[in-house]
C-alpha cells in the first residue's frame, strides 16, 4: 500500500528527488527554467506530496541495463595505442644521443608495424561480410518472385 503524501521527508529523499530531476533534465525533458523552478520546490519540500507534485508530468525512470564486464584481454588489445605516443619521444632522445636524423623514420615505421596489419584485415572482413549480406538479400528476393 502506498504511503500517505503527508509523511515528512529528510535530506536523503530530497537528494534522491534532485538526482531524478537531474536525470530528466539530462534526458531533455525539462528546460533550464523548469529545472530551476522544480529544483527549488524539491529543496523546500517538507512532505512526500511536495516532492511527488514535481514529477506528476514526467515518466517513471527506466531501470538501467546491466553493463557487461570488460574482457580480460582489454589491456593487451589497447597496447599499440599506449605505445605509439611514446615513440616520438624515444625518437627525439635517440636523435640527441646519436645525432642521426634517420631515427625520426622510426615513428611511421613503428606505426605501420603496430596498426598496419590489424586495420587492413578488419576492413577486408567488413567488405566481405557486406558483400555476403548483399548476395543473400539478392537470393532472398529471387526466391520470393
Amino acid at each position: 500500500m502506498a504511503e500517505p503524501p503527508e509523511i515528512r521527508i529528510g535530506t536523503a529523499e530530497r537528494e534522491d528527488a534532485m538526482k531524478r530531476l537531474s536525470d530528466h533534465f539530462a534526458a531533455g525533458r525539462l528546460s533550464v527554467a523548469e529545472f530551476d523552478e522544480r529544483s527549488g520546490i524539491v529543496a523546500a519540500a517538507m512532505t512526500r506530496g511536495d516532492v511527488e507534485q514535481v514529477f506528476t508530468d514526467l515518466p517513471e525512470p527506466v531501470a538501467d541495463k546491466p553493463v557487461a564486464p570488460k574482457p580480460s584481454g582489454f589491456a593487451v588489445s589497447r597496447l599499440p595505442e599506449r605505445i605509439m605516443p611514446v615513440v616520438p619521444i624515444i625518437a627525439v632522445i635517440l636523435f640527441f644521443v646519436t645525432h642521426q636524423w634517420w631515427v625520426f623514420l622510426l615513428i611511421p615505421l613503428v606505426g605501420a608495424v603496430l596498426f598496419g596489419g590489424r586495420d587492413g584485415m578488419r576492413g577486408r572482413d567488413r567488405r566481405d561480410s557486406r558483400r555476403d549480406s548483399r548476395r543473400q538479400r539478392r537470393l532472398d528476393r529471387g526466391s520470393e518472385d
